[in-house]
């Protein structure tokens, strides 16, 4: 029989399993969204003490958030190449699932920002691969979402028989898109200014005709408070702007706007960025924004940064134009 040394790290608390023979020899944890890194390795060296020999790594996969999964995931490959032995990736879901006897049903767990990772089973089963979403979202389900509220979490145990069932993975399970991305080469942020908004008037009329800012409109709302605007410029000149303003406390994007001849080159996804990250220390609770129906540049990008369609408003851009709202939550 092996003895194997079983590690998660999928949530914010970092789980460690020593199985021989059949026999748990040792398990403990710690809680702690931010001490993985710190409480893991003086977790191993714990149940180390009980049995040392080692014949096989298991670590939970995901899916979490990226600097937990990284932390719980590095250590155990560095742990099996030091030891050389085995190690194998699981789904960390699949552990909650496996305790669970009911034909059909969901697995959620706490993703933090107000999301939550889940993913449905039938006979014991996945179908597909976890997804993330609001909470909100699964409400009409009523399921417990696992994680610090409930006090639930993966249990380290049941990844022997995931592994040995042969659903492992190699990589880990990041459901979110990644936060960063290269900043868009030659193009610099800052502050936007009194003298860029001729520029930005410019811009405006040139993407929207008929439907754009007036002046009088650029300089009421630039001039307004509670809020932030910021702009891009290449090779001197003004090409993108965008603003925001904190509406008791919640975010509400005013405009964004990339000049033709420099969209898709991760423009807009730099300004929301900015316009998100100020919106968080204004303390917000969410920010919103609207979007024509049938804006296929933009709406690909705002879903990518976890924004949902919670609304539409007809003739919102003229008559038959309608817009879509968005929001989403942050923390």
């Amino acid at each position: 029989m092996s003895t194997y040394l079983l590690i998660d790290t999928s949530t914010s608390r970092t789980s460690v399993v020593i199985v021989g023979d059949g026999k748990t020899l040792f398990a403990s944890h710690h809680d702690g969204a931010l001490s993985h890194g710190e409480s893991l390795p003086e977790l191993v060296a714990q149940g180390l003490k009980i049995e040392s020999k080692i014949d096989q790594v298991i670590v939970g996969m995901g899916p979490g958030p990226f600097t937990g999964l990284r932390a719980g995931i590095s250590f155990a490959q560095s742990f099996a190449l030091g030891r050389g032995v085995p190690w194998l990736g699981v789904c960390s879901l699949d552990a909650i699932a496996s305790e669970i006897s009911e034909k059909d049903f969901l697995i959620a767990i706490d993703a933090r920002r107000k999301e939550v990772f889940y993913a449905r089973y039938t006979d014991g089963s996945r179908i597909g691969e976890p997804k993330v979403c609001q909470p909100s979202q699964l409400d009409a389900f009523d399921i417990p979402i696992y994680g610090e509220a409930t006090n639930q979490y993966p249990d380290p145990s049941e990844f022997i028989s995931i592994a040995e069932a042969g659903a492992t993975y190699s990589q880990p399970i990041y459901v979110r898109r990644p936060d960063a991305y290269p900043a868009p080469i030659g193009v610099k942020f800052r502050p936007m200014n009194q003298l860029d908004l001729v520029p930005a008037f410019a811009i405006e009329k040139d993407s929207y005709g008929h439907e754009a800012w007036t002046m009088a409109q650029f300089k009421e709302e630039f001039a307004g408070k509670e809020r932030m605007y910021v702009a891009a410029e290449f090779a001197g000149g003004l090409i993108a702007y965008a603003g925001v303003v904190n509406l008791a406390g919640t975010a509400d994007v005013l405009t964004m706007t990339v000049a033709d001849g420099h969209r898709r080159k991760g423009i807009g996804r730099e300004l929301l960025r900015r316009l998100i990250d100020w919106s968080r220390t204004q303390k917000c609770e969410a920010i919103m924004l609207e979007v024509r129906v049938g804006n296929e540049e933009a709406i690909p990008l705002y879903e990518s940064f976890g924004f949902i369609e919670i609304s539409k408003r007809k003739d919102y851009y003229g008559p038959g134009k309608t817009a879509i709202v968005m929001r989403k939550e942050l923390t």
